[in-house]
């Protein structure tokens, strides 16, 4: 995977010199293609990277608690749901195909997208697993909380699979709105399929990873070099290896826990992640 980072950044140094002021230019600078088995020979000292762990974040007690359906209550404000026209207005509504499958599936899928976002754009996640907000930081995230919710729509066979390809659409639409803001714009095609390879290729690996055969440390093994790992390594290093743990439970619990989330709140949008708010931090 660090393979296809190396070669998507390296791409981008290639067409977007011009620009490495840019936000995304020196967010990737760090990740730029290196030959490992050269860089282990030089006789040099490793400097290993320092997690500042957050003092009040108890990573130890965290995500160990039993699953539940991430299910939004009846009168929770942040519930969404459909208007409900009446008469004339609703006749016009059912001509412009509003309430059609399709229609429903879509704004279904824009809710689902706007709950990954949620989770993946606050300082929460970044502060409680030690994590720097790069695009490579924040485009793994993306991935893993895509992925938890495709591999919940596809339990419900046929309809879940074509919801999810909604979803999918309109996260691929939002990674591209990301990346030409950040001011890439030559050969964006490009670089949006070698971020598509990344996303398939993260994809293919965690559902390996949750497989009743897969090693215990498998998950976290893949969170760490798709999300943590900077360096080439496939183990997580002694000072990573804390927050690592924690995003390992944390994912499991959250795919346990989409398990138990019924089928309407899922295509309507109408659940919420684990809060990985300050005050809920050290009981979730």
């Amino acid at each position: 995977m660090l393979t296809r980072w190396s070669r998507a950044i390296s791409q981008f140094a290639r067409v977007n010199y011009s620009q490495r002021n840019s936000e995304l230019g020196r967010h990737l600078c760090s990740y730029h293609c290196r030959d490992y088995s050269k860089v282990a020979a030089v006789a040099e000292p490793a400097v290993e990277k320092v997690y500042n762990v957050n003092a009040e974040v108890n990573l130890n007690k965290m995500f160990w608690s039993k699953p539940h359906s991430l299910a939004l209550a009846p009168d929770s404000p942040f519930r969404v749901e459909d208007p409900q026209y009446e008469g004339f207005k609703r006749f016009i509504f059912k001509l412009m195909l509003f309430y059609s499958k399709q229609s429903k599936s879509i704004r279904g899928a824009n809710v689902i997208y706007h709950r990954v976002i949620h989770q993946v754009d606050r300082p929460a996640i970044y502060d409680v697993f030690s994590l720097e907000k790069t695009f490579k930081t924040t485009f793994s995230l993306l991935v893993i909380h895509m992925w938890l919710c495709l591999r919940r729509l596809k339990q419900e066979g046929k309809e879940g699979v074509e919801l999810g390809q909604y979803l999918y659409e309109i996260y691929n639409h939002d990674v591209e709105l990301r990346v030409s803001k950040a001011g890439v714009n030559l050969l964006l095609i490009k670089w949006m399929k070698d971020l598509e390879k990344i996303f398939y290729g993260n994809i293919v690996a965690y559902d390996a990873a949750m497989l009743p055969e897969a090693k215990q440390d498998e998950l976290q093994n893949v969170i760490w070099r798709n999300v943590f790992s900077d360096d080439g390594t496939s183990r997580p290093s002694d000072a990573a290896l804390l927050p690592v743990q924690a995003m390992s439970r944390y994912v499991r619990r959250e795919s346990n826990c989409l398990s138990l989330t019924d089928k309407e709140a899922m295509f309507s949008g109408n659940f919420m992640f684990t809060s990985l708010g300050s005050t809920t931090a050290g009981t979730v």
